[in-house]
This record gives C-alpha cells, structure tokens and sequence, in this order.
C-alpha cells in the first residue's frame, strides 16, 4: 500500500470510527437521567441542588491538598480527563483517544507496532486498551511491520547508503522484531550493497587522499564500517578505490 492509498484507507477507516462513536455517545445521552430527590432511610428526601453544593463547597475547600497528575508527554497539568487524556485529544473512552492518536500518527507515515505502543504508553493509554487497539489496526493492514520494515530497508539504503549491520540495528531499535529484520534486510542483494558501498567510496576518496593513502584507507573503511558495510566488502572496496586512484594519477603523469 503506497502512501496516497494508505492515507485514504486511514480517513476512510477513521469517518467509519467516528459514526460508530457519534453513535454510542447518542445512546449515552438518551439514557435515564437521575432523580433530583432521593429518598433516604428516614423517609426524608435529599436534594440534588443542596448536595451538589456542598459537594463544590468541598472540593474548593480541599483544591489546594489536590495535584492532577501529568497528562501526556508534555507532563503538564490541569483539570482532569478520563484515562488516556492529553491535552491534544478530547476527553472520552481509552479506547476512542488510543485509536485517534494512531491514526493521526499513521496519517503522518507508515510506523511499526512497538513505536504506537510507545506512544500509547506516553499518552497514559492503559497497556490493555492498547493492545486491542493495535490488534484491531493490524487485523485492517494499518499496522504492518513486515511492510514497513522492507520499505525501510529499500529507502535507507537508497538514500542513505546503509549497509546490511546498520539497517538491522536500525530496525531492532525501533521495536521490529528479529525475525521480520532478518526477513526485510535479506532483500538487500549482496552485489548490490557492494555496488553502493562502492559509489560511496568513488564520492569520498579524492578528498580522502589529501591526507595520504594510509590515512585515506583508514578513513575510508571507517565510513563504510560506521554506514553497517562489513569489514570484507569494506576492505575490498576501499582497496579498489585506492588502486583506481593510483592508477588514474598515474595516467595524468605519462
């Protein structure tokens, strides 16, 4: 699913989840409303008016011995919300706020399982909430680490020139698990990592060689190596590179 079609999949699939909720909120609104009085155990009748006073009384009385706790990730603090509050969402169901921060991150980009839990966690979701929500945004193809894990490793090493080390370490930090890493890191060919570790070096190693050959190799391997390429193709390739250099010196000089 590409970004344009994945976006409107999520706008589609949160109209549906805001109906449903529209709905159950008219449901709750046309429940039964309670009796201003109560009868009592002596018969006598209590009145609302009178106990919500005095129930306002109190709480002004007791404010200053009352903290809220942090709501969010700002940690910032003011009146209360249901669980799951932040000050970016309106106060309601766990489940409700949980799924709307879900697809307002996933409408940004596509992310993996573990970073929405993240996310949930900093937002006071409860880990049970959580997890039915995240079950049912899987069960829907909105989460989809395995996509989203090979569409990372295709971008980084396009982009970034990552070898097959850093893309795993990369995709382990943010939650994949080992085997969905193994399985997207995999597609990256072993002659096409070469060919881009190469293109790398060609673009480095004539600055490189103002420091000499034996500090430019040691350079050069380090940046292959820092970019996750392993030490055999890094040698290999870097000692190419240097050999070319030579070569195309030398002819300049003849």
């Amino acid at each position: 699913m590409d970004d344009r079609a994945r976006a409107a999949h999520i706008a589609e699939l949160a109209a549906m989840l805001a109906a449903i909720e529209s709905k159950d909120q008219a449901s709750t609104m046309r429940g039964p409303s309670s009796a201003t009085d109560e009868p009592v155990a002596d018969g006598t009748a209590r009145s609302g008016s009178s106990e919500r006073r005095s129930s306002s009384g109190s709480n002004r009385s007791s404010g200053s011995n009352r903290s809220s706790g942090p709501i969010g990730s700002s940690g910032t603090t003011g009146r209360r919300r249901e669980p799951g509050g932040h000050p970016e969402d309106a106060p309601g169901d766990p489940a409700a706020v949980a799924r709307s921060i879900c697809l307002r991150l996933l409408t940004g980009a596509a992310r993996p399982r573990a970073a929405l839990e993240s996310a949930l966690r900093q937002r006071g979701i409860p880990d049970d909430v959580a997890a039915g929500v995240l079950d049912r945004l899987t069960e829907v193809g909105l989460i989809d680490d395995r996509a989203y894990a090979e569409a990372f490793v295709a971008a980084k090493h396009r982009d970034r020139a990552l070898g097959s080390s850093a893309l795993r370490t990369e995709l382990r930090r943010k939650g994949v698990d080992d085997g969905t890493v193994a399985a997207a890191v995999s597609t990256v060919d072993s002659d096409a990592e070469r060919e881009r570790a190469k293109a790398l070096i060609e673009r480095r190693v004539d600055s490189a060689m103002g420091y000499g050959p034996v500090a430019a190799r040691r350079r050069l391997v380090g940046l292959l190596a820092r970019r996750g390429y392993s030490a055999e193709i890094s040698a290999r390739v870097v000692d190419e590179a240097l050999a070319a250099y030579g070569a195309e010196q030398d002819d300049g000089w003849s």
